[in-house]
């Protein structure tokens, strides 16, 4: 059942109970997608109405943020842990995977990671995508020349990475996609992420502002978040 937090809809699952729909949805024709909102998704649906839309459609919306525990959430899932859950499920069953975005070449990198992991993964597709604007539009001399693949992970950033999904999915030979956020980076080794304790205490929002102090701008929007579910 989908819990309502100003206005954006999510399921309040866990990882396996996730692990268990993504699994049945790849042994079944129809594309699906999948979102993490968190609250700094939650803000930005405020304003942006097809952000929302997009949202709320989604065949499923994970719950990733330890703030959203705060209007009634039960469980968070990581956007970064559940990618590399679904690699590993993947390898396990040998699902095919793709990596789309990411900057400088992150995108190769986590791959060759994973398969050096993984060394059953079967990797259909890499490429950076290049440029996207902020509807998830790319430039017109991109050209995706995707092959049929069973999970396709993109990671154009949030925002512009689930308005490519929705406007590209029906067209594209994918079963299922999701946007991924920087979890390229972190997968890769490209950028650390916070020990396991951290992130277990839910801090490790605050590990990843210490590391990238240009992510201070968007803790505004869970100030903003804050005060919106208290004046709710």
């Amino acid at each position: 059942m989908k819990k309502d937090i100003l206005g954006v809809k999510i399921d309040d699952l866990n990882m396996a109970e996730t692990l268990s729909v993504v699994e049945k949805w790849i042994w079944n024709p129809g594309p699906h997608y999948i979102v993490t909102p968190n609250p700094e998704f939650v803000i930005a649906a405020q304003t942006d109405q097809l952000f929302k839309k997009i949202l709320n459609s989604a065949d499923l919306a994970i719950p990733d943020g330890v703030g959203l525990k705060l209007s009634g959430v039960k469980n968070t899932v990581s956007g970064t842990d559940l990618m590399k859950e679904l690699v590993r499920l993947s390898a396990e069953k040998g699902f095919t995977v793709g990596f789309l975005g990411g900057k400088d070449g992150v995108a190769k990198k986590c791959a060759e990671c994973l398969l050096r992991k993984y060394p059953n993964l079967k990797i259909s597709y890499v490429s950076s995508g290049g440029i996207v604007d902020k509807n998830g539009n790319p430039s017109q001399t991109t050209n995706y020349k995707l092959p049929p693949t069973d999970l396709l992970f993109v990671a154009f950033g949030h925002i512009k990475q689930e308005k490519w999904i929705a406007s590209n999915l029906e067209n594209i030979p994918v079963k299922l996609a999701m946007g991924v956020g920087g979890a390229f980076d972190y997968l890769s080794g490209s950028v650390p992420r916070a020990p396991e304790w951290i992130r277990r205490l839910g801090f490790e929002w605050l590990f990843r502002l210490i590391v990238q102090p240009w992510r201070i701008r968007r803790q505004i929007a869970l100030l903003k978040y804050l005060w919106l579910i208290m004046v709710k």
